[in-house]
């Protein structure tokens, strides 16, 4: 079904924006992982709503609670439970909504889908949902970093038409998390706040592009020809609620350059191969090559605006929805942690698959 992802780490995420709660089931998880309720909750509180003004002020505390699957402190090797119990909601925002459908959300698409939808929030098309990936993610990431020492990082390279100018591999976590809008260049990071800001007082939002960087990823991952690491890595990136582009490499930079300045030289030295270059973004046939695995994602602005806006409704008649609610203007600077648990999530599956095959 689909709110299930992966095969040997399988991850089924439950729960709606104005529900009970919000969680995620793990199952296939190796037994004998060190793994605490903190260390997952470092990642959820990157998540989390109501860090500071430049993003929706719904206050959650999003504490995750380990209900199944760990014991004296190490994974048992049976399903994960993890849940988030919803505590803020406020579902008379959305009273409007429960006729009007929303320019460019999912209200219209799954109306038609199921012929009825939670419009309180968005159920499960709201980004509340992402929630359960970055608890899911938290575990994944603890399996990657123990087996083979990989070190995901996301950050945001633009917002709107402010861009930064970073060398990728100078940046550091701490980098990113000193910044409000989680851009490690501080000269562009104070002019993307501004540009957030400006979006929000226009009662507007504004679009970002986020880089991913996976550092000391294993290697020899990725299954010819439909599971190549790309496309794998493509799929759930572009699952991300407000994904609309995914590239890795160069990307569609690579459509102008000449086979002679894409190719990534090999070398074999101290005992490995490697390139001098990384045009190939760390994969090569579908496969990780053991260099730095790069990508670039394309998130769209939030959907739901607080500007009068036309659009239809149930009644099948046009008219104008004037929104409420809380919203975040520029969606994509609470999104790196999610980038990085989807990627996680996506190469721990690789890995088991190729353990399994060795």
């Amino acid at each position: 079904m689909s709110s299930i992802y992966g095969k040997l780490f399988s991850v089924s995420t439950w729960g709606e924006s104005h529900g009970e709660a919000v969680g995620a089931v793990i199952d296939g998880c190796p037994a004998g992982i060190p793994l605490d309720a903190a260390e997952i909750q470092a990642a959820m509180d990157r998540r989390r709503p109501g860090q500071n003004a430049l993003v929706t002020p719904r206050n959650e505390a999003d504490s995750v609670r380990i209900l199944s699957g760990v014991f004296e402190g190490k994974t048992t090797g049976t399903p994960i439970c993890l849940a988030v119990w919803n505590q803020n909601q406020h579902s008379g925002d959305y009273s409007e909504m429960a006729n009007w459908y929303r320019p460019g959300h999912a209200d219209l698409t799954y109306d038609l889908k199921y012929g009825f939808r939670d419009y309180r929030g968005g159920g499960r098309a709201s980004a509340r949902e992402t929630l359960a990936r970055v608890a899911a993610g938290a575990v994944a990431n603890k399996i990657l970093k123990t087996a083979c020492g990989t070190e995901i990082l996301s950050w945001v390279e633009s917002v709107g038409e402010v861009d930064s100018h970073v060398d990728f591999s100078q940046v550091t976590a701490e980098a990113i998390e000193a910044s409000p809008v989680r851009c490690p260049d501080p000269e562009a990071s104070a002019k993307m706040e501004a540009r957030i800001r400006e979006a929000k007082l226009a009662k507007d939002s504004v679009g970002a592009v986020l880089a991913l960087e996976i550092r000391k990823p294993p290697v020899a991952l990725g299954e010819p020809v439909f599971d190549k690491v790309q496309a794998v890595l493509a799929g759930a990136m572009l699952s991300i609620p407000a994904v609309k582009g995914f590239e890795i490499g160069e990307g569609f930079r690579a459509a102008r350059m000449k086979g002679s300045e894409h190719n990534d030289t090999i070398r074999f030295e101290n005992g490995k191969f490697h390139t001098l270059t990384n045009h190939a973004g760390g994969v090569l046939g579908g496969i990780t090559n053991g260099e730095t695995i790069r990508c670039r994602l394309a998130f769209k602005p939030t959907a739901t605006i607080l500007q009068p806006q036309e659009t239809a409704g149930r009644d099948k008649q046009n008219g104008v929805l004037s929104a409420r609610g809380r919203h975040d203007p520029c969606v994509a600077i609470r999104a790196p942690v999610i980038v990085e648990s989807m990627a996680a999530i996506a190469l721990v599956n690789l890995y088991l698959e190729q353990k399994a095959r060795c």
